[in-house]
């Protein structure tokens, strides 16, 4: 090593200290995570969604001064494989180990905009399924009025209905729906409102544009159930398709579907293969990568994305927790897509 080199690196950061850093972009976020020499200790304290500050009582405060509301949905009663994802956002709270920062989109999402994890959706029943989308569409409904935004832990993909009820109210929305299933299938067994359907019900609502919906990685035995996306205009790219088109393809589709207008993001575990997240209620192996759904989710960086959801986390099939780590990754990366979305920017 040339000696001269070595004694001016020696020089600069022999005894610099961690936050003691050049580069602009990088001093930002260090600026954001350190107080002098130290930072918040990953693994002390309440567990958060994303570390985010914990306002338990946002909704009694109107959920005043904040951008974005991190809300968990812990109900699994729409599940029609195995349960469990009700005990999803606790194991998602207790990654300790995601963001700050997201390198790709150069984003500090709990630095860049007011966020904070406001608890879970008060249910006034562990019971009854129409009791508890209830619930979630009045407390969605509540932070869409105070301005604020909803990013949304489940809980089984049936607690999407609700919220795109809440925010669909006065227009609808697109949807960018990244899943091993299209979930638009018909009543059966008695309810319409289970995890397979919350699409076709949300179209039938008027709250969701099916010609504004794009879903990315579907694959798996129940195809035969998924009429619906076809009839109603939605764009369907299957798993098999995803090598082939390529990433920048796919996000290209994206945008052109999406458009302009207001769109909201919802991201099923299972979407990835097994061998990825296998803590899921309907695994269904030929999945994506982690690596594939961050590159599609980043894609749609500038787009206008007004709430998300990371759904169907479910830690008891999952003894490595790589499920809820890979859900975690994709909260941040959802919630860096909120942020930069050029409605909130112009907030």
């Amino acid at each position: 090593m040339d000696p001269e080199k070595l004694a001016a690196l020696r020089a600069r950061y022999a005894e610099s200290l961690g936050a003691d850093i050049d580069d602009p972009e990088f001093r930002r976020v260090a600026e954001t995570q350190f107080q002098g020499e130290r930072r918040r200790f990953p693994y002390a304290g309440v567990p958060t969604f994303l570390g985010a500050p914990y306002r338990p009582d946002a909704l009694a405060e109107g959920f005043a001064d904040l951008d974005v509301a991190l809300l968990g949905v812990p109900m699994d009663l729409g599940v029609t494989n195995r349960s469990g994802s009700r005990f999803g956002p606790r194991a998602v709270r207790t990654v300790e180990r995601i963001g700050p920062y997201d390198h790709v989109l150069k984003c500090v999402p709990l630095a860049e905009a007011r966020v904070a994890d406001v608890g879970d959706v008060p249910f006034r029943s562990r019971y009854s399924l129409s009791d508890s989308h209830a619930d979630i569409e009045a407390h969605v409904g509540a932070i869409v009025a105070a301005g604020v935004r909803p990013l949304s832990v489940g809980g089984d993909h049936s607690i999407s209905l609700p919220i795109l009820k809440a925010l669909g109210r006065e227009r609808p929305v697109g949807l960018i729906h990244i899943d091993a299933h299209c979930d638009t299938s018909g009543a059966y067994e008695g309810t319409k409102f289970h995890h397979g359907g919350p699409f076709r019900e949300a179209v039938l609502a008027g709250v969701l544009d099916p010609e504004r919906t794009i879903q990315i990685g579907i694959r798996g035995p129940a195809e035969y159930l998924w009429e619906f996306s076809y009839r109603s205009g939605m764009t369907v790219i299957h798993a098999e398709e995803i090598t082939a088109l390529g990433i920048p393809a796919i996000v290209e589709r994206i945008r052109a579907v999406i458009g302009t207008g207001p769109a909201y993001v919802t991201f099923d575990v299972d979407s990835l293969d097994p061998a990825f997240a296998p803590g899921t209620g309907t695994p269904e192996v030929g999945g994506l990568t982690p690596r594939e759904a961050q590159a599609i989710l980043r894609g749609c960086d500038g787009l206008d994305i007004v709430g998300g959801d990371v759904v169907e986390v479910a830690p008891q099939y999952d003894p490595t927790t790589n499920t809820a780590q890979n859900a975690a990754q994709m909260l941040l990366t959802i919630a860096c897509l909120m942020v930069r979305s050029p409605s909130m920017a112009r907030r």
